[in-house]
């Protein structure tokens, strides 16, 4: 089934993702089915982007976490804009895929304003894992339930992950979706982030190897 159908086939498995609407998205990297879910655990409105045949195995997925700063406003602070450009124009290249955008997940599960306070430790010497502990939150609160449960919903059985974080494979891996490969998404470091990703490397095991080069 293509996105050009608009309809997908719903799991049975029991889950807190309610669908809500499916209608066409066209966007400046493609056309693609936006597919909207209701979080009835958490009460976030969520949102999936789809494009092409993703219900065969192994299409490329990118799972997102809003960013306010870096999505809307391409702050240099992080890559997630950079990111998420990167992965729909991926994507659509490969002719197939998945990009779950996850609500709720700013600054890595603290929120809008939290992040912001973190920020602001950042720029008084803090690392982004220190200043989440700072301010008395863990270094990363993301929860990707709902994520695989929409992938469900959707009847992906197994994906290509688009990611660098192995805690986002390991996640979806515990509530039953296949990871066939895990494609690295790997953006070129500016000098405002190259702190920001040395520590995601460093302390939280992200793959990012492209780090060495731009060291030298």
């Amino acid at each position: 089934m293509t996105e050009s159908d608009g309809v997908f086939g719903h799991s049975v498995r029991p889950s807190g993702a309610e669908r809500v609407v499916d209608v066409r998205l066209s966007t400046t990297y493609g056309d693609f089915l936006a597919v909207g879910y209701l979080d009835r655990e958490s009460g976030d409105e969520q949102m999936v982007l789809v494009y092409g045949d993703a219900e065969q195995d192994g299409a490329l997925t990118r799972v997102h976490s809003e960013c306010l700063t870096g999505d809307v406003f391409g702050s240099k602070h992080c890559e997630c804009g950079d990111q998420l450009s990167a992965a729909l124009h991926a994507i659509v290249t490969e002719g197939r895929g998945i990009l779950v955008y996850l609500r709720g997940h700013e600054g890595r599960g603290i929120g809008l304003l939290a992040k912001l306070r973190a920020m602001k430790l950042q720029a008084e010497g803090l690392d982004t894992v220190e200043a989440n502990l700072a301010l008395g939150f863990p270094a990363d609160a993301r929860d990707y339930r709902v994520a695989a449960e929409m992938l469900h919903d959707l009847g992906v059985q197994s994906v290509r992950l688009l990611s660098n974080n192995p805690l986002k494979l390991e996640a979806l891996l515990r509530h039953g979706i296949k990871i066939t490969e895990q494609v690295p998404l790997l953006i070129p470091p500016r000098e405002e982030n190259m702190a920001y990703l040395w520590t995601k490397r460093e302390r939280l095991d992200h793959y990012l190897p492209h780090l060495d080069s731009a060291a030298d």
